[in-house]
């Protein structure tokens, strides 16, 4: 893992740490942060309210469609009722990272314009 990334690798995938924030007005990845105690995390902003669910269902489904991967391969590893989640994406590890940096470069950009 690079410094500053907030995924690590595996065999079978990435997992991602994730602030979301619900009712954020759209479905959009904001970049990565850093929280106050060093950890990096990927911002995820999604419409959905946090009730019943549905907000980690939507982050779930952008996640897959950012991800180019299909929605059953993205799924909740930890923090159901809290804005920090893990994230596991089933996929090449490889192509997955490269894709999330590209994700968060683009967003960091964007802000800095």
């Amino acid at each position: 893992m690079v410094a500053g990334e907030p995924w690590r690798t595996s065999t079978s995938g990435i997992s991602i740490a994730v602030r979301v924030t619900p009712r954020g007005g759209r479905d959009d990845i904001d970049g990565i942060e850093q929280l106050s105690d060093g950890r990096s995390v990927l911002k995820v902003r999604v419409r959905a309210i946090a009730d019943g669910g549905e907000a980690n269902r939507a982050v779930l489904a952008l996640l897959a469609k950012s991800l180019g991967v299909p929605k059953a391969s993205v799924k909740l590893l930890s923090g159901a009722t809290s804005r920090l989640k893990q994230i596991g994406v089933d996929g090449d590890p490889a192509r997955l990272g490269d894709m999330l940096r590209q994700l968060a470069s683009a967003k960091s950009k964007d802000l800095r314009n």
